[in-house]
């Protein structure tokens, strides 16, 4: 199958990753923010009502079950040992197979609710081996100050600093990140930053054209600010 992109080690594939997967090589890791099943979002802004809906997905609690999970399932049967992080987000988690352990991003000035608080937590499951198990792992918890996307032409673009802080804890330097749900490249890019390389899979040409125009840039110049 013909990558959509391909430079610097790093490719994406359009398509339904459930269909692409299994053309695949082995990779390392599965690193990837799969839709929640969230519904339709909301916002004050006008850039957060325009972030109201995929392209060509309905976000719903029935969809996670019967296309992301086991999508995910049969992306994580495509490292050498099941390694993966998945964020699942909270509504859905439970639908997951059982992780061997379970970390996140923290976000304390989240301004989000659920049905008893804030909701500043984000879960990442943790699936087969820490690659440095032994030497030297640091926490499964992130804390992060912002929670600004990284690119507003998809409505749930996980910020950068997120994706370069998976991508660095679940992988080493030369392994191969492979992301089903790539949406805007975010995990590509923070891949390719790290000396990884990385395969991305999308459903929606709109945002391989995105992932694809930001993974086009040689210098990626990140300008995150906590406050």
């Amino acid at each position: 199958m013909k990558p959509y992109y391909s430079h610097s080690g790093v490719d994406i594939y359009l398509g339904d990753c459930r269909e692409v997967i299994p053309s695949l090589e082995i990779c390392d890791c599965v690193i990837t923010d799969p839709p929640y099943g969230l519904g339709k979002l909301s916002g004050t802004t006008s850039v957060e009502r325009n972030r109201n809906a995929y392209a060509s997905y309905e976000d719903s609690e029935e969809n996670v079950r019967n296309i992301i999970v086991p999508a995910v399932i049969l992306a994580l049967g495509k490292t050498g040992g099941g390694r993966g992080l998945i964020t699942c987000g909270v509504r859905c988690m439970f639908f997951y197979p059982r992780p061997v352990a379970v970390g996140g991003f923290y976000q304390p000035a989240a301004v989000g609710m659920s049905h008893w608080g804030f909701a500043s937590f984000n879960p990442i499951l943790y699936y087969g081996k820490d690659p440095r198990a032994g030497r030297g792992q640091d926490s499964g918890v992130m804390t992060t100050l912002t929670g600004r996307a990284s690119d507003d032409r998809h409505p749930c673009a996980k910020p950068y600093k997120a994706m370069t802080w998976m991508v660095n804890k679940g992988t080493l330097e030369g392994e191969t990140v492979l992301d089903p749900f790539c949406g805007s490249g975010t995990t590509l890019l923070a891949a390719k930053n790290l000396g990884r390389k990385a395969i991305g899979i999308e459903i929606c040409e709109e945002y391989c054209e995105v992932a694809a125009s930001r993974l086009q840039q040689e210098v990626f110049c990140f300008d995150e600010v906590e406050e």
